[in-house]
C-alpha cells in the first residue's frame, strides 16, 4: 500500500524548507546565500515579466517530451521481456551491464551524433528514464501470478488481448513509480544539459546568466523554478497513480 499525500503535507514541507532556508541564511550572513525574502519578489516578477518564464518553459518542454518518449518505448518493451523469459535471458546481461552506468557521461558522444540541439538534451533524458522504466516492468511481468495469466487464457484470451487487459493495467504502477523515483534525475541530467551550449533553459539561466555573473539572488530565483519544476512533476505523476491505482492508497489519520 502507498501513502496519501495531502495538501497539508505540501504546505508543511514548503515553510519547513523556507525555515530553515532562512536559518542557513542568518548563519551564512553573506551575498551568496539571500534570505526567501529577498528571492521570492525576484522569482515572481522574473517569472511573470522577466525571462526565467521562458527558460522554464523550455526546460519544462525537453523533460516532458524526454518522459513521453520513454514510456512509449520502455513500457513495451519491458511487458515484452516479461512476457518471453527465453528472450529476456539473452537480453538480461546486457541490460544489466548498461543500466548501471551514468548516462550523463554520454553526453559528448550524444552530441557528437545527434548535433547540439533538443533532440540530443530529450535523448539523454529519455535514455535514463528507458532503463528505470524497463527494468521495473519487466520484472513486474514476470512476476504476475501463473494462476492469473491461466484464468483469462482459458476464456480464449491471446497475446494481445493478455497485453492489453493484463499486463498493461499490471505494468501501470511499476511505469508510475519508476517515473516517479527519476524526476529528480532527469531534472538533474537536464540541468548539466543545458549549462552549455545552448540559450535557452533553467541549467542555462541558473549557471550562464546569473551564476557566473555573481547575480545571486536571480541565481536562487532559477533554482527556485528548477525546483518547482521538479516538484509539479512529481506531484502530477503522483495524481495520475492516485487516479489509476486508487486501490494501493491508504487513508491516515
Amino acid at each position: 500500500m502507498k501513502r496519501r499525500l495531502a495538501l497539508r503535507d505540501i504546505a508543511v514541507g514548503l515553510l519547513m524548507f523556507l525555515a530553515l532556508w532562512q536559518a542557513l541564511a542568518w548563519i551564512v550572513n553573506r551575498p551568496i546565500l539571500p534570505p526567501p525574502g529577498a528571492v521570492l519578489p525576484v522569482f515572481v516578477t522574473e517569472m511573470l515579466a522577466g525571462d526565467l518564464g521562458g527558460h522554464f518553459v523550455a526546460s519544462a518542454g525537453r523533460v516532458l517530451a524526454a518522459i513521453g518518449v520513454a514510456v512509449l518505448l520502455a513500457t513495451p518493451v519491458g511487458l515484452g521481456l516479461g512476457q518471453t523469459p527465453g528472450i529476456d535471458r539473452i537480453v538480461a546481461p546486457l541490460v544489466a551491464i548498461v543500466y548501471p552506468i551514468p548516462k550523463i557521461i554520454l553526453l559528448p558522444v550524444i552530441y557528437v551524433l545527434l548535433g547540439i540541439t533538443d533532440i540530443s538534451k530529450i535523448f539523454l533524458i529519455a535514455l535514463i528514464l528507458f532503463f528505470q522504466i524497463l527494468v521495473v516492468v519487466r520484472d513486474e511481468a514476470a512476476n504476475l501470478r501463473p494462476e492469473l495469466l491461466f484464468s483469462v487464457r482459458s476464456l480464449g484470451a491471446g497475446r494481445r488481448a493478455l497485453f492489453r487487459y493484463v499486463y498493461l493495467p499490471a505494468a501501470m504502477p511499476a511505469v508510475l513509480t519508476a517515473l516517479r523515483v527519476s524526476v529528480g534525475t532527469a531534472i538533474a541530467v537536464l540541468f548539466i544539459a543545458e549549462q552549455s551550449l545552448t540559450r535557452r533553459g533553467l541549467g542555462y539561466y541558473i549557471y550562464v546568466e546569473t551564476y557566473i555573473v555573481g547575480l545571486y539572488t536571480e541565481m536562487y530565483a532559477g533554482i527556485l523554478a528548477m525546483s518547482l519544476l521538479g516538484l509539479l512533476l512529481y506531484l502530477a505523476i503522483y495524481a495520475l497513480d492516485r487516479r489509476i491505482n486508487r486501490h494501493l492508497y491508504v487513508e491516515e489519520g
